[in-house]
């Protein structure tokens, strides 16, 4: 019997699999057992025609492939390789089973023999490289992305018979390099400077920047709220090493990683359509997949015409924002999935989007104002830091103020406040978990007096004082403070409840 290890992907995450052969002299057959599903069913015929291709034989007895862990439902093409590799050391002709030991294989094969890359490659490896594994044989055209993983040798082969030749030692599988990264922000247009007029949305979006708060931002329509979100991440600090693979893994599980030579270190930025199932906005499906929510970890998720998103979704992304995860619970499978993400959201005030606005008439009545609003639930609202009105701006002053401060003037305030915040122990303030929140915060005895008054008079919850008081550290970390003062405390108040500040 031949041991060969492999892996595959139990939601987002890779887990080892263990692929055992045994021939036995009973009649020409393969079973693969250890709850396959059907492309992992249907390898068996890819299987042939590739060893076939490589001018083996493939062996004239009862075959029997078992995957293990039993419990764990297989999914995808990548055991063909393993499978192949396998087989090929249990007839023992062609392969020493000592050749197998500490290596890992990861391929989906063809009929004749090629090697092409799989879904979820990255984290394969990085299941592999954690079950002590030294040495990943994957594709060529998937090679780049599966080394990006650290601590693990990763090799390149086209085809069957090349990683056959590399184990009989005749031939060596090149060792893949993996892309570079790319630190600084790409330049692709989406410049601050566009934006004319909107100081305070502007001002919002650098503290929700600086701190990775949520943030709505309500107008009616053409004033800038999109113009304005999707100019946030530029501003952003670029994701480290772990944040990056992390990332990288959810976007190569889904089959939506690039192949290219330099990879981004910016935050990813999602903007689904409000007409966004739960599935496609939380994630899910059989097999899993991830949602918009997941595909926007450690980044921007942008959620434009807020209210028209389905309620139920809009409601069930609560947990989400507390906990960065998503925890989907069937009778099949349970799994989790990272959802560790910024919230930005756009909406308009009215149906018709012009309430309050006053070189506009609003059409809509009181009944259709309140079902309106009634979309949104407060506790949803709760849980966003800052809620600004976008105001129209006029021809005149389009036309006639001068250009605001450029995205790289904007950003190096931010990555000077985030740097604050590492050396305080944090990734950023959004994060302060309520436990640490007064030390961190240090307010000063008149902000929490301020804050005091603002919980008394405007029924402000627990969850929102303390959101008003990590906001506040961040407008401090901005001015380069130590200490939590009044005005900061203010500005947060007036962010988060506009017209309310005592």
């Amino acid at each position: 019997m031949i041991r060969v290890w492999s892996a595959t992907l139990d939601g987002l995450a890779g887990v080892p699999v263990e692929v055992e052969v045994r021939l036995s002299s009973q009649l020409p057959r393969v079973d693969v057992v250890g709850l396959p599903e059907a492309a992992v069913r249907e390898s068996t015929s890819r299987i042939r025609g590739a060893i076939a291709a490589a001018g083996l034989a493939f062996p004239d007895r009862r075959v029997t492939v078992n995957l293990a862990p039993a419990e764990l439902r297989k999914q995808g093409a990548g055991l063909d390789l393993p499978i192949a590799i396998a087989v090929l050391g249990a007839v023992g002709d062609a392969l020493d089973g000592e050749a197998l030991r500490g290596r890992g294989f990861v391929g989906e094969l063809a009929l004749d023999g090629r090697l092409r890359g799989t879904r979820g490659v990255l984290a394969a490896v990085l299941a592999l490289r954690d079950a002590g594994l030294e040495e990943v044989v994957v594709a060529e055209d998937c090679a780049a992305r599966a080394a990006q993983a650290p601590g693990v040798r990763v090799l390149a082969a086209r085809d069957l018979g090349h990683v056959v030749e590399h184990l009989q030692g005749r031939g060596g599988c090149a060792i893949a390099a993996p892309p570079e990264v790319e630190d600084e922000a790409p330049d692709d247009g989406l410049c601050l400077s566009d934006v004319r007029g909107q100081a305070l949305p502007r001002r919002a979006l650098e503290i929700a920047a600086a701190g990775g708060h949520g943030l709505l931002l309500t107008g009616p329509p053409g004033s800038g709220k999109t113009l304005l979100a999707r100019r946030l991440p530029g501003l952003l600090p670029p994701l480290d090493e772990p944040e990056r693979l992390e990332a990288f893994c959810i976007l190569d599980a889904s089959g939506l990683a690039p192949d290219a030579a330099r990879v981004s270190a910016r935050p990813p930025f999602r903007a689904p359509h409000h007409g966004a199932s739960a599935a496609g906005l939380l994630g899910g499906g059989s097999p899993i997949r991830a949602g918009e929510v997941s595909l926007a970890h450690h980044g921007v998720l942008f959620l434009d015409e807020l209210p028209e998103f389905d309620r139920r979704c809009l409601e069930s992304l609560r947990e989400v924002i507390e906990q960065g995860v998503v925890r989907i619970a069937r009778a099949s499978v349970r799994c989790e999935l990272p959802a560790r993400f910024q919230l930005v959201a756009a909406a308009n005030p009215c149906p018709c989007g012009f309430h309050g606005t006053p070189d506009r008439d609003c059409r809509c009545d009181d009944a259709a104002l309140a079902r309106y609003r009634r979309r949104l639930s407060g506790p949803l609202l709760d849980r966003i830091d800052l809620s600004v009105r976008v105001a129209e701006v006029g021809w005149e002053a389009l036309r006639g103020s001068e250009p605001s401060e450029t995205s790289a003037v904007v950003r190096a305030r931010v990555l000077a406040a985030r740097a604050r915040q590492r050396d305080r122990g944090v990734r950023c303030n959004a994060e302060i978990g309520d436990r640490e929140l007064d030390a961190r915060v240090a307010a000063s005895p008149e902000a929490l007096d301020l804050l005091g008054d603002a919980v008394e008079r405007f029924g402000l919850s627990a969850r929102g004082a303390r959101r008003v008081l990590r906001v506040a550290r961040t407008i401090a970390d901005l001015a380069g403070r130590e200490a939590t003062e009044r005005t900061a405390i203010a500005e947060a108040l007036a962010l988060r409840m506009p017209g309310a500040t005592p």
